[in-house]
């Protein structure tokens, strides 16, 4: 379902991550620092399957990905320092807020009227390094930011999906990374957990999620892109309440 409706994994995988740690005891300071910190770790392994089919479609905007590029590793490992810094109920509600934004932006739709073309390399790295840092402090690969800017910067719908899916892989990169080195001594972590990246979570959605991509590619033909997004939208509300409610 995330990756059908163009917003990456971390929508749908940090809630699921928190829920579960929590069910298995996992210190409280720490669950949503391992919940995000392993989101980022899957969506740079699987990120790599949505580029080579993107970029076959010649879809993506190479030139935007390279100057977007260096603000978002500088952002990617801002927002894992600034997650490490929060404790971890504060971290949970801010990603609780985050999600009520994204149901409210699914709802409405991607569409953005276009105001201006691209913008230099300055702004363009000001604008990765927003996207970079709020990607990496929610675990999400980043197309709920970046596919409306690049929209409303006047690149069509079809290639801003496909330039924010080749974004997600350097924000996931970077931001597991970080996660890695910021979490390498911390107390409470799970078991087989490295830094914030927690390995058997991490090997079994990746396995889950090469499994079940050709069901939401056959998804995308049967249904309508409209209803699923509403869908999805009352889903993700129904997250976020829960989380800051709990």
């Amino acid at each position: 379902m995330a990756g059908l409706l163009g917003i990456g994994g971390g929508a749908v995988i940090v809630p699921v991550l928190a829920l579960l740690f929590e069910h298995r005891g996992v210190d409280p300071d720490v669950i949503m620092h391992c919940a995000i910190g392993t989101s980022l770790a899957t969506i740079a392994f699987t990120a790599l399957a949505s580029i080579r089919t993107h970029h076959a479609h010649g879809a993506v905007r190479w030139p935007a990905f390279r100057q977007l590029t260096p603000g978002i590793v500088a952002g990617g490992l801002l927002g894992a320092a600034i997650a490490d810094a929060l404790p971890g109920p504060t971290l949970k509600r801010m990603f609780a807020a985050f999600l009520l934004l994204i149901a409210v932006q699914m709802a409405r739709g991607w569409a953005t009227q276009a105001k201006r073309h691209l913008p230099g390399r300055a702004a363009m790295f000001a604008a990765g390094g927003v996207i970079g840092t709020l990607s990496s402090l929610f675990g999400v690969g980043g197309g709920s930011m970046s596919v409306p800017f690049l929209t409303w910067c006047g690149v069509p719908a079809r290639e801003a999906v496909a330039t924010a899916a080749a974004i997600g892989f350097p924000i996931a990169l970077t931001g597991a990374l970080g996660y890695i080195i910021a979490g390498w001594n911390a107390d409470g972590l799970p078991p087989w957990s490295i830094g914030y990246v927690t390995l058997p979570a991490f090997a079994g959605i990746v396995i889950a999620s090469m499994l079940s991509a050709p069901w939401g590619a056959r998804l995308a033909h049967r249904l309508p892109e409209a209803t699923l997004r509403r869908i999805f939208a009352v889903f993700l509300a129904a997250i976020g309440i829960y989380m800051l409610v709990r």
